[in-house]
């Protein structure tokens, strides 16, 4: 079975859109594009080197696909482990692609996860998407979050957990701080949601 791991920076306040730049994603009349630079550090880099510098596949949303599309196949050097990744996109627009490795999934998205995740191969990495990974998140696909918590509030914007999010417990198994103060947290899927009381 292969896990479908869901790496974001994702701001206190739960938003994760337009993190790399001003125009990424201004949908919404979102104004803070770029707002993890000032956070990204080595540290963070190194963070991101470990996490992408083992084999993966790609799962993702059109959007997000269309932009890496756009950048990596012209940095072949820089970005070997994304070209060379299968890369699996959910869309209901693209017909054909020209980047190498790249399955579309169309028709039943759920479905077609659902038989990927049922494959033998390497874990299925989630970047971008906000709009995709509500549906993995309203279907219990998502294994693991990757979280890089950055210290600053934006407001509004798209968020990680948005509705629709199933109640869900996670277990933290592993997290490490930056000198510029992101949170990189590891979290796994641990069962239902429990209560107590004091």
């Amino acid at each position: 079975m292969r896990k479908i791991i869901v790496l974001t920076f994702v701001s206190l306040d739960g938003v994760m859109q337009a993190p790399g730049g001003p125009e990424e994603d201004t949908s919404g009349n979102f104004k803070f594009g770029g707002w993890t630079v000032p956070y990204f550090d080595a540290t963070l880099g190194q963070i991101m080197a470990e996490q992408m510098g083992h084999p993966f596949d790609l799962l993702l949303g059109r959007k997000t696909f269309e932009i890496f599309a756009s950048y990596w196949p012209h940095h072949p050097e820089e970005g070997a482990a994304i070209n060379h990744a299968n890369k699996y996109v959910a869309s209901t627009t693209l017909t054909r692609h020209e980047w190498k490795n790249t399955t579309l999934l169309s028709g039943d998205v759920v479905a077609a996860v659902r038989k990927l995740k049922r494959q033998e191969g390497p874990e299925l990495q989630v970047h971008g998407s906000a709009n995709f990974i509500q549906t993995l998140l309203a279907h219990d696909l998502v294994d693991e979050f990757w979280l890089k918590i950055f210290p600053v509030t934006l407001g509004s914007g798209k968020r990680l957990f948005d509705n629709g999010t199933i109640p869900a417990a996670f277990t933290l198994f592993e997290s490490k701080t930056t000198p510029a103060g992101v949170i990189a947290a590891k979290l796994r899927r641990a069962g239902e949601v429990k209560t107590g009381s004091f």
